[in-house]
C-alpha cells in the first residue's frame, strides 16, 4: 500500500527536501503541500492524505491548531508534527489535538521515513519519556481544575468544618477523632491546597459554596 503524505512548511526548502527523501521510498508518494495554516486546511480534506507532516510554527497560526482543525474532519488522519524545537508545551498540545507523533527537524531521513511509516500503520510516535511528560501534565490540569481532587474524603469533610468555625477540638468532637488527629489532617490538606492559616482555608470553602450556588442558579 502506498502512504500519501502531505507536508506543511513555511520554509520551501525543507518542504522540497523532506519531499524528496520520503519519495525515494517506493511506498511513499507526496499527495499536496502547503506554506500556510489556511492553505493546509483548505488543501487537506480534497487530497485525503494518510498522513499529514506538519510544522509546528507557522507565519498564519501553528500546525498544532491545523492538526485539531483537519483532525475533526477527518479522524483518521495520523499526523506527525515536525518541528525545530523542543517545546514540551507544543508537545503537550499536540498530543491534546490528536498528534500520532512528534519529532524534530534535526532527525535523520531514514528515522524520518521510519515516523512516516509507524504514523502511517496507526501506531503512536510518542516515547516513553514524552508519554511521561504528558500525563504529568494532564494531572496538573486536573489539580488546577479542580483543587479537590487530592484531597481524601476525610479531608475534605474537615475542610467543610473549617470553613464553618470548628477548631481543632471541635471537628474532632464532630467526627470522634483526637484532636492530634485532626490537627494531621489539617496540615496534609493545608499542604496539598498550597495553604499556611485557616482564614485562608474558610476562604476558599466560601468560594467553592458560592461558586456552587451559582451554578444551581444558572
Amino acid at each position: 500500500m502506498t502512504i500519501r503524505v502531505f507536508l506543511l512548511d513555511d520554509h520551501e526548502v525543507v518542504r522540497r527536501g523532506v519531499a524528496a527523501l520520503l519519495e525515494s521510498e517506493s511506498d511513499i508518494e507526496i499527495a499536496g503541500e502547503a506554506a500556510t495554516a489556511a492553505h493546509a486546511i483548505a488543501r487537506i480534506p480534497a487530497v485525503r492524505p494518510d498522513v499529514a507532516v506538519l510544522d509546528v510554527r507557522l507565519p498564519d497560526g501553528d500546525g498544532v491548531s491545523v492538526c485539531r482543525e483537519i483532525r475533526s474532519r477527518l479522524p483518521g488522519l495520523a499526523c506527525l508534527m515536525l518541528t525545530s524545537f523542543s517545546d514540551e508545551e507544543a508537545l503537550f498540545d499536540a498530543v491534546m489535538a490528536g498528534a500520532a507523533g512528534y519529532v524534530l527537524k534535526q532527525i535523520h531521513g531514514s528515522d524520518l521515513i521510519s515516523a512516516v511509516r509507524t504514523v502511517a500503520s496507526g501506531q503512536s510516535l510518542l516515547d516513553p519519556h514524552s508519554t511521561a511528560q504528558m500525563l504529568h501534565r494532564l494531572r496538573e490540569r486536573q489539580t488546577r481544575k479542580d483543587p479537590l481532587s487530592t484531597l481524601s474524603d476525610q479531608e475534605r469533610q474537615i475542610l467543610e468544618l473549617i470553613g464553618e468555625g470548628l477548631t481543632n477540638r471541635q471537628i474532632g468532637e464532630r467526627l470522634f477523632l483526637a484532636e492530634k488527629t485532626v490537627k494531621n489532617y489539617v496540615s496534609n490538606l493545608f499542604t496539598k491546597l498550597d495553604m499556611r492559616r485557616r482564614t485562608q482555608a474558610a476562604a476558599f470553602v466560601a468560594q467553592l459554596k458560592a461558586t456552587g450556588d451559582r451554578s444551581r442558579d444558572d
